[in-house]
């Protein structure tokens, strides 16, 4: 059957992606989807050589039709993101401002505007060193990424059983926005990667929030754990009080950046005790999926 983990993060920076990079190395028989499209960085680790590349359409814009259009100005006083100005050549839209509400289509007398999808974004299928890799590239300025992650776990999910795979590794969005919540859905297992700092327990909280509200299994990583041992035990703490399993602890090692820096997983790159602990952790997830 079928598993799909999701590595999120409550902030960025925590290491959630070097995680999945050193799962992409230590995993056999997996799918690996890069969900975070709004900065996407496995592919750094990764190194993939696109194999298909697909148009995505997950906006709409206004057009106006000139030869219908009667320039009466109605759709730039409806529009309320100033998307629509008077110009020398009459009104026209301005595609980076448009939100494709379609207030302005309502509300013109001339049936003189429609809604048209735009192209948002691409999404890719590629390989790698460690197997297929599904991720995306979405346009500068748009805003469907919730549906974009979306789009790439169907797909994901369609090369995994194409392939006969046995889980999908997925590389979620950091915070607890619609990308994180679209990376989370219906997944087996939400591995919260933390740091051992205030804000880091603060988006803890958060995002296993989420989690609990869509009733996803989660199991929690504190990452770089040795920098403060005090607020390592607060989130333990924490994490016993809500009944959330703890299921690793990586100490801090600048054999990370340099690994990073290598363009290479830590994994593959050193064998010290960063490797060991994120071997640790996936022994624990293996037997917990």
């Amino acid at each position: 059957m079928l598993k799909q983990l999701t590595v999120i993060s409550g902030k960025g920076g925590t290491g959630k992606t070097t995680i999945v990079g050193a799962f992409a190395y230590l995993v056999d028989n997996k799918v690996i989807a890069d969900c975070d499209v709004d900065a996407p960085n496995l592919h750094l680790l990764l190194h993939p050589e696109v194999i298909t590349r697909e148009e995505f359409r997950g906006a709409k814009v206004a057009v106006i039709d000139r030869d219908t259009c009667t320039d009466c100005g109605s759709c730039a006083d409806i529009c309320r993101f100033n998307a629509i100005r008077d110009t020398p050549s009459g009104f026209t839209v301005n595609p980076a401002r448009c939100e494709g509400c379609g207030a302005c289509v309502f509300g013109c007398e001339q049936d003189a505007i429609t809604l048209s999808e735009r192209i948002s974004g691409y999404t890719l299928v590629s390989q790698t060193r460690y197997g297929k890799m599904v991720h995306a590239e979405l346009k500068t300025g748009e805003e469907a990424s919730g549906k974009l992650v979306t789009v790439v776990r169907t797909i994901a999910k369609r090369v995994a059983e194409e392939e006969g795979c046995e889980i999908i590794l997925i590389d979620g969005s950091p915070g607890i926005g619609c990308p994180v919540i679209a990376s989370l859905t219906g997944v087996d297992l939400a591995l919260v990667v933390t740091e051992p700092t205030m804000s880091g327990l603060h988006d803890l909280r958060r995002i296993i929030g989420v989690t609990e509200h869509f009733g996803i299994p989660t199991a929690v990583c504190i990452n770089k754990y040795d920098l403060n041992e005090a607020n390592c035990k607060e989130i333990m703490d924490y994490c016993s009080a809500e009944g959330i399993p703890v299921a690793g602890k990586i100490p801090y090692d600048p054999v990370v950046t340099e690994a990073m820096v290598a363009g290479m997983s830590v994994v593959e790159y050193s064998d010290g005790t960063v490797s060991s602990g994120i071997k640790a952790l996936w022994h624990y997830i293996s037997q917990s999926i």
